[in-house]
């Protein structure tokens, strides 16, 4: 599974109680049941917007926020244990990175086409072709015309990060493609020698 790319990256710091969120700026405390505050809101609203809890964000860790955290670590091949650490904390922000991708460049298609655009970051992840780490695909230069415009800094909606979700759980509408674009308004004249395998929406997939 797609997934299994961030392991190595998250599991070196798995000893490590508080850590640096390279996109929000601050740190990270490992929280339980029973936790409450500000962080443990933070983590409720994330797992909201996957999906994996149906309650408010009451800043309340209980056995909801609890079970929700087990099923999500339980999605994304992570260690079940109902703790959010550095693991689920660092996934967390993968997944919200990659959720504003998706709705930067993609908010207007299908929601096939949406887990398509998922799908192509993360196959660069593990192409040899492109950096190693979902950042360093993301902010790669001239990558997304998302990063370069500015809509990158969009606040995602729930079908943008439902089809994160579904992407890291292994389904590629991509069908493994590397790239993608918008035929009718690319300007670039390298990216239409790439080899076109299907269209989705507005998107032609390519390799």
């Amino acid at each position: 599974m797609k997934q299994l790319f961030l392991l190595s990256k998250t599991f070196v710091a798995l000893a490590i109680l508080f850590f640096i969120s390279p996109t929000e700026g601050h740190a990270h405390s490992l929280l339980k049941q029973g936790d409450t505050g500000a962080e443990v809101e933070e983590l409720q609203k994330q797992l909201i917007q996957l999906d994996y809890l149906d309650t408010d964000a009451t800043g309340y860790y209980g056995p909801q926020t609890d079970q929700a955290v087990r099923n999500f670590q339980n999605d994304f091949g992570l260690v079940v244990d109902g703790l959010a650490g550095v693991a689920t904390h660092s996934l967390l922000e993968e997944v919200h990175k990659l959720a504003k991708i998706v709705y930067g460049e993609a908010r207007g298609e299908s929601f096939e086409g949406q887990v398509a655009v998922a799908g192509v970051v993360l196959n660069r992840v593990e192409s040899d072709e492109f950096p190693q780490t979902l950042a360093g695909v993301i902010y790669q230069r001239n990558a997304f015309t998302a990063v370069h415009d500015g809509q990158y800094e969009l606040t995602p909606d729930a079908t943008a990060y439902q089809a994160v979700r579904e992407a890291y759980k292994g389904t590629d509408p991509s069908q493994g493609a590397l790239y993608y674009f918008n035929p009718d308004i690319a300007t670039s004249e390298w990216i239409q020698t790439r080899t076109v395998e299907h269209r989705i929406g507005s998107h032609v997939f390519a390799n």
